[in-house]
């Protein structure tokens, strides 16, 4: 080949890798979309969407707002929930749940009317994270300051175990097989229950993550994304619990949410960024752009409906929620 064909070649080849980066940048790259104010500054944790009303629920310290998808409309707060961190839903059942952390329990909601039906007390203190596991219809909350969790019948809303851990427990994932997934946030690890017999049945290393906090999971290829407190997203097979990947993320990292549809995964900052990544296949990432969202705003939820993603945050100091998307 003489040095022409050389030279388009070499300009060919960087091109379709420069075009190759651009798109990665581009492509689902969430754009910000509007504020929804919703009064005055509050504490907030967890946010959710139940995917079945169209419904955005927000805990704000004492009680958890309930906003109308897509309008962002209120519509109703369940009351009384005090120190609420998280929420969670069993579609089955038609019941809402969330977790109390200065109450140390469990509020009971009907997902149609919002109407309060139950409060458990949990066998912890300062239930953090809560996640229903369809699979084998028990609630579990994970209880940040006596490092266990509590198992709760979700038919009959009875307490049914306690599992002890090494650590902080933070956020969880099932894989709607028979297993959930935690952080342990001062150990640096992932922990494993078996759901069918409620022990703990693997303790894994995060070797390259500090205090990781937020958690999601890629199903079909058994990967769990935990975000860490040193900036950085690993990524475990769900089976071995070795570490396949990591990713720069930004600052003060608490959440992650996994896009399956678009082979996408995000992580909310404290910073004021949203981390931006793509999942090229099971082992490989690849960080494509960071977009700034406010400071502060470190937790997050995605509608999959509509490639939303809602992040809360204080602005002129009124509880915001802003969205991101495709406009």
């Amino acid at each position: 080949m003489n040095f022409n064909k050389l030279a388009l070649a070499a300009a060919l080849t960087m091109s379709a890798s420069i075009s190759t980066a651009d798109a990665l940048t581009t492509e689902n790259s969430p754009a910000f979309i509007q504020n929804w104010s919703l009064g005055a500054a509050s504490h907030w944790d967890y946010i959710d969407i139940d995917p079945v009303r169209h419904r955005l629920f927000l805990s704000r310290g004492d009680h958890v707002q309930v906003l109308d998808l897509p309008t962002g409309k209120p519509i109703s707060e369940i009351p009384n929930t005090v120190g609420v961190h998280g929420i969670a839903f069993a579609q089955d059942l038609k019941l809402g749940f969330t977790s109390n952390g200065k109450a140390n329990t469990v509020t009971v909601f009907d997902l149609d009317t919002l109407a309060v039906k139950q409060e458990i007390k949990v066998t912890g203190v300062n239930p953090d994270a809560i996640l229903y596991d369809a699979f084998s219809h028990q609630l579990y909350t994970f209880n940040g300051k006596t490092a266990n969790v509590t198992v709760i019948d979700a038919k009959s809303l009875q307490v049914v175990a306690t599992i002890a851990t090494t650590g902080k427990p933070e956020f969880a994932a099932s894989n709607d097989a028979g297993k959930i997934y935690f952080n342990v946030e001062d150990k640096s690890q992932l922990h494993v229950i078996d759901v069918t017999t409620n022990k703990l049945i693997a303790q894994w290393p995060l070797a390259h993550c500090e205090e990781p906090t937020g958690l999601a999971i890629d199903k079909k290829n058994q990967r769990l994304f935990s975000v860490c407190q040193n900036k950085t997203m690993v990524v475990t097979d769900a089976e071995t619990g070795k570490e396949v990947a990591t990713v720069a993320i930004g600052a003060r990292p608490d959440a992650t949410v996994y896009d399956a549809a678009n082979g996408m995964v995000y992580s909310s900052n404290g910073e004021g960024t949203l981390s931006v990544i793509k999942q090229l296949d099971a082992n490989r990432y690849t960080a494509t752009t960071t977009v700034k969202t406010s400071k502060g705003a470190r937790t997050m939820t995605m509608d999959f409906s509509s490639n939303t993603i809602y992040l809360p945050a204080i602005i002129d100091q009124q509880f915001t929620v802003m969205s991101f998307g495709k406009k």
